[in-house]
């Protein structure tokens, strides 16, 4: 398995073992390094404990002092000074709290607090007797000695409790001691090892590679053996490829010549068919201007048949609206002679209604004769317009067929159109052929001119693969000869 491995993971394996190794030597480092520092925090609050206790009872012992002076000198300093001591000792008595852990020692600083409080009492009693002016009775409680009892057990829980820190300090130095001695050993014992497989490992990765890179050497010195007898042959054949691509190459500028002149050729007859083409056009443009102007007369002469139509229907609505008047008047007449024989028949009284029936008469009379002449004028002017219906029907007729001449002459004009157009793209397609194939000669050509170019340089870079490939040779028995 070692051996299926490259040089580049057999090298990192062999940096892997002394990294492994160390990483294995930091976890046992890490932990015992943690052990230590528990026991410094432990020694820390142990000894911090025993001087907060020590100072708590420095502080209970000034007390008891500045109560005995102001009980002897009345002195109020002393009474400042036991308030500054007594506030002394609640200060320390806080912070050794905050600080231990131990549940026994908690208790013990917690009977400790609970005796200050008893003197506190105690002393109390004695100072507040003093101000009264009992001193003597301050001196009676003074000597029952209850300050000796309270100090005695503060004295004794003290004791227990430096006794308790002083064994957790010897328990926490003594953890830490064997730690760092186990650290040590450790340390020395991963060194050793380490070192001594690293050597293990080098030795056997080493002898490995060796072994590759000489097995790698033999075979790049038969190889390029090999390589500069092969080259030797493609140096022959390459030359041989130069002189024959040199010879198609002058064939080719030839026919490269003759498809330009095709092409020049194909091109002029391409210009001249779309010369024709756009004659033809010209003709097919201008029959579709004649068929638009002859769609146009059709329609104008159209809407003229239908205006007239429309006159003549409105003539006949005036020949209706003349009879209804002539109808009118002769009622009117009728009317106005009725009226007119009812006049003779009143006599004296119906005169001037008589006069108004023979003017109405006269009126009737004219308006009968206006109707009978405009009956007259429609009539005649019925005859004109059916003449001019008759007249525009047949210029309709006219348009229709030069309409449908004109569209054969498009459609003729379409086709020459079209056939001319096939003749213009023929005329392309063959220029355009023409043009690709004389690119296309150009292109092989330029082809034949670079491979005649490449073989020139394949000759050249064989020759220098030549000197290349005795160069390895000579570098991998240089190479055999080290490893």
């Amino acid at each position: 398995m070692f051996a299926n491995l490259k040089l580049r993971n057999r090298m990192l394996l062999g940096y892997a073992v002394p990294i492994v190794l160390f990483l294995g030597l930091v976890i046992p480092v890490f932990s015992s390094a943690s052990q230590i520092a528990e026991s410094y925090r432990q020694t820390t609050i142990s000894i911090t404990a025993i001087e907060g206790v020590t100072a708590m009872n420095f502080s209970i012992s000034r007390m008891v002092g500045d109560t005995r002076g102001y009980i002897l000198s009345r002195d109020e300093d002393y009474l400042k000074a036991y308030q500054t001591d007594l506030q002394t000792f609640q200060e320390v008595a806080e912070s050794v709290g905050n600080t231990i852990e131990n549940p026994i020692q908690k208790e013990r600083l917690k009977k400790n607090l609970g005796l200050q409080k008893k003197y506190d009492n105690y002393s109390a009693q004695m100072i507040e007797l003093v101000k009264q002016g009992k001193q003597k009775e301050a001196l009676d409680v003074f000597a029952t000695k209850k300050e000796v009892l309270i100090m005695h057990e503060v004295d004794e829980i003290n004791r227990s409790f430096n006794q308790k820190e002083h064994e957790i300090l010897g328990a926490a130095t003594s953890k830490a001691e064997e730690t760092v001695r186990f650290l040590v050993s450790a340390v020395l014992v991963g060194a050793v090892l380490g070192i001594t497989i690293a050597l293990i490992t080098a030795f056997f990765i080493s002898s490995g590679i060796a072994k590759t890179i000489g097995g790698a050497v033999n075979v790049i010195a038969t190889s390029s053996t090999e390589i500069a007898t092969t080259v030797e042959q493609q140096e022959r054949t390459a030359l041989q490829q130069s002189s024959s691509v040199n010879q198609t190459t002058i064939t080719m500028d030839e026919l490269g010549a003759s498809s330009q002149q095709s092409a020049q050729q194909a091109q002029a007859a391409a210009e001249s068919a779309r010369e024709a083409l756009k004659i033809a056009e010209g003709g097919a443009l201008a029959v579709e201007q004649n068929l638009e102007s002859m769609t146009i007369l059709k329609e104008k002469v159209g809407a003229i048949a239908q205006q007239i139509m429309r006159l003549n229907e409105q003539t006949n609505q005036i020949g209706n609206i003349s009879s209804v008047v002539t109808d009118l008047a002769n009622q009117t007449n009728m009317l106005a002679l009725n009226a007119a024989v009812e006049a003779v028949r009143a006599g004296e009284n119906g005169k001037g209604f008589n006069v108004i029936a023979t003017e109405i008469r006269k009126l009737a009379d004219i308006s009968k004769k206006s109707a009978e002449k405009i009956n007259n004028l429609v009539a005649e002017i019925k005859n004109a317009l059916d003449s001019t219906v008759t007249v525009t029907n047949e210029g309709t007729k006219t348009v229709e067929s030069g309409n449908k001449i004109s569209l054969k002459t498009a459609a003729a004009f379409s086709e020459v159109t079209k056939a001319f157009n096939n003749v213009v793209l023929n005329n392309q397609q063959i220029s355009l052929t023409a043009q690709q194939q004389a690119v296309a000669i150009q292109q092989v050509v330029d082809a034949m001119n670079s491979l005649n170019l490449s073989a020139k340089e394949t000759a050249s870079g064989i020759t220098q693969t030549k000197v290349g490939a005795q160069q390895l040779n000579d570098a991998a028995q240089s190479l055999n000869s080290i490893v």
